[in-house]
């Protein structure tokens, strides 16, 4: 069994394809209920390949990967489905946010104060129903995204005002989880991935990395990662290699034994890594750093070179301007502080170079790349998300 917990649409569509958003045309700001794209079914997800191995699939969370029936989370290898379709602050009063049932709104508005508990109840019964079977569970939680919501069992109750009230909510949904697991005998054979999909952006801190959620700063990009399965992954271990959520779809493949996509993607199988073995080494030559369209540094070992950019974007607010070529090392400098790209110009050049391979398969600003693919397109929207249900 494979459990995947994680907190918008370009760093889903990673985690699910294993491929960089602008290769599945996923990565131009996130969808909103007036989009007409999605993840194209055509594209190969998590769930696809585990279903094909006889995995139960279920997505029970935030989608945001497009809420018209033809990409939703069942066009997309998930057997159930019960969450939201986009992010909670997109709740208007024209378009009642809503939350459906596999392709069906079963609320519109939601009560957003019992997301967390809904969403717990219904993974908890999903484990009960398919402990005699393999099964993946992924579990995008709505919250912390903002507005915060906590229902009445944690609201208030918190040091820490109202975010702390949903983080403390969320680690109760990973007790009852984990207990489900345990009185359901299933688990000593479930591999259960704890993560999110980028840095804080208001009330937690990135200490000691620069910058936050929406930048390229190491403060924007590093996450936590917890991953426990008793009796494989020792105790107490950790590793400093490059590991992403891109790696999660051919590490999970590996693990089920089940044969990679036809298709190119990005990730690499990382379970010797994620198993605890003392010279596992990560198999990324380099690891790109996109926002939207626009490549804005490369890593490669302990160095990540920013690019020198006319206009740097950001995925909200004005772009940043003008940036000049900055070098740094990670070992040494987690916090990016010291530019030493005089110190090292061989590494420069290095990373300049694999920027332009980057350039060539995924592309750039306004520029294709030669391995880009089309998101899923829609050609109306779907009037049933638009109803308020009976």
């Amino acid at each position: 069994q494979m459990c995947i917990r994680v907190r918008c649409t370009p760093s889903r569509s990673a985690l699910l394809t294993g491929c960089y958003p602008k290769r599945v045309g996923m990565h131009q700001h996130v969808l909103f209920p007036s989009s007409t794209k999605g993840l194209n079914p055509k594209e190969h997800t998590i769930a696809d390949h585990l279903k094909s191995q006889g995995y139960a699939t279920a997505c029970f969370g935030k989608w945001h990967l497009g809420h018209h029936t033809e990409v939703l989370p069942t066009a997309n290898g998930f057997d159930t489905y019960y969450g939201i379709p986009y992010s909670n602050d997109m709740n208007r009063k024209e378009v009642p946010l809503p939350l459906l049932r596999n392709e069906r709104v079963i609320e519109s508005p939601v009560d957003q104060p019992m997301l967390t508990p809904r969403y717990t109840k219904e993974v908890v019964q999903f484990i009960y129903r398919n402990k005699d079977k393999p099964f993946f569970i992924y579990l995008p939680h709505t919250f912390p995204h903002v507005p915060l919501f906590a229902s009445s069992r944690f609201k208030g109750k918190s040091a820490q005002g109202r975010y702390g009230d949903t983080i403390e909510e969320i680690d109760w949904s990973t007790g009852e989880i984990l207990k489900a697991l345990k009185d359901a005998g299933v688990d000593e054979n479930t591999l259960v991935l704890f993560t999110s999909d980028n840095g804080s952006q208001q009330k937690g801190s990135n200490d000691p990395l620069r910058g936050r959620k929406g930048q390229t700063w190491e403060g924007g990009q590093r996450v936590p990662c917890v991953a426990r399965w008793p009796g494989k992954i020792p105790e107490a271990t950790e590793s400093s290699e490059i590991v992403s959520t891109l790696d999660l779809l051919p590490t999970f493949a590996k693990l089920a034994g089940v044969p990679l996509p036809q298709k190119t993607i990005d990730g690499h199988d990382a379970s010797s890594i994620l198993l605890g073995e003392k010279k596992a080494k990560s198999k990324h030559e380099a690891f790109y750093y996109y926002q939207m369209d626009q490549l804005q540094c490369v890593r490669s070992g302990k160095w990540k070179l920013h690019l020198p950019l006319d206009s740097k974007k950001r995925n909200w607010g004005k772009p940043e301007g003008k940036t000049l070529q900055q070098l740094y090392d990670l070992d040494a400098d987690i916090g990016e502080t010291k530019n030493v790209s005089v110190d090292h110009p061989e590494v420069v050049q290095r990373l300049l170079a694999l920027a332009e391979k980057a350039r060539m398969e995924l592309g750039d600003t306004n520029k294709s790349g030669k391995g880009q693919r089309e998101a899923g397109l829609v050609e109306k929207a779907s009037p049933r998300l638009l109803q308020v249900p009976n």
